[in-house]
Formats: structure tokens, sequence, C-alpha cells
């Protein structure tokens, strides 16, 4: 396993840094992260918006925040779905793990996706860098983590040799593309969704 997220820094048994970031999901998640002031989390949260600087100096801060908590739970349920198992078996746990989530976790990538390209410039503030720096490893200990998966099913001979790289950003971006349009609770289950994109995934690779 690998460290603790950011977003669990100095997060102790009084600290309010988990209910913000849970209150600030649900603003950013539901209405937008423009839409959202950010005196309205410190009210859902219960303290002052003054309270709010003392765990994160800024709205901007506590989105990177929140897509580098999520980007670090998607890589740890990867290694854990991937480990001491074979290729084929490896691409088919974690594809499916993708959409072992919860509905926060649901909001959570949808905040991640709709301001990935946050990530692609340097912020002038210290902390907000710090939190944009974090998040990009994770984006690329992603991908090599899924390139190395099927770059070994393909040595192994249980996929088609091609590309993996390629490969490995073409089944990511089918994944989290159902971010942007699932909502918890609409027409398609859960279940639906995910046995339709694993299916178009699991032939991407093995076709």
């Amino acid at each position: 396993m690998a460290g603790k997220s950011i977003a669990d820094k100095d997060a102790g048994p009084r600290s309010k840094r988990g209910a913000i970031l849970e209150a600030a999901v649900g603003y950013f998640g539901e209405f937008g992260y423009e839409a959202t002031k950010w005196s309205a989390v410190a009210d859902r949260v219960g303290i002052s918006q003054t309270s709010l600087y003392h765990y994160f100096e800024s709205k901007a801060h506590c989105l990177l925040t929140i897509m580098h908590h999520e980007l670090h739970r998607s890589h740890e349920h990867f290694l854990e779905a991937a480990a001491g198992v074979d290729p084929a078996e490896g691409l088919r746990a974690a594809l499916s793990g993708a959409f072992d989530v919860t509905q926060q976790e649901v909001l959570q990538m949808r905040i991640l996706q709709n301001h990935i390209g946050l990530l692609e410039t340097p912020r002038s503030s210290k902390r907000e860098e710090e939190a944009r720096q974090a998040a990009r490893v994770l984006v690329h200990n992603i991908e090599v983590a899924w390139t190395g998966l099927l770059e070994r099913g393909m040595e192994a001979g249980v996929f088609p040799r091609r590309d993996p790289h390629t490969l490995a950003q073409a089944v990511l971006g089918l994944l989290v593309s159902v971010w942007r349009w699932y909502r918890w609770g609409g027409r398609l289950t859960l279940n639906e969704v995910r046995d339709f994109y694993v299916g178009c995934a699991l032939r991407m690779v093995e076709s």
C-alpha cells in the first residue's frame, strides 16, 4: 500500500478537514466548483469562513486536494486488484473494481474529470502548487501501472501485441468518461454501466 493521501494530512481527531472535504465534494460535485460559494462549505460544516483557511488556503486548494485524494484512491484500488494475479485476471479485476464506488466517490470522480485541465497550469500559491504536483505524479503513476499490466499480458501472450501505453491511455479514457455523465440513481444502475464499459474495455484489449 502507498502512503496516505494529502487529503489525510493533519487530520487529527478534532480536525474539521474531513468534514470540509466531504461538504466540498457534495457542493462541487452536485452544483459545480464555480457555482459553489466558499462560505457555503463553511456553513455546511458549521464553522466560520475564516476557519476554513486553517485547513485550506483557498477554494482552489481544496479542489486540488479533492482531485489528489481521488487519484490516490483510484491508484490504490488498482494496485490491490492487480496484485498477485495473472494479467488477464488482473485486468478484469481492475476494470470491475473501477466501478466499486460509493455515491461520494462518484462525485469525487466527476470533480476530477471536470477539472483535470487544472493540473496542467502551475499555481502561484505554494500549497496549491504542492497539491497540483502531487496529483500530477499520481496521474503518471496510474498510467504507468495500467501500462505495466497490459505489457505483462502481451509478453505472456494473453493480449495481442500493440503499444501498451497508447492502449492504457485508451482504456483509462473510456473508464473516466463515465463519470462526466453518470448520475447516482439515474436511468442506468451502476452495475449496468459497469457491465457495458468493462465489456468495451475488454474488447479493446483482447481483440
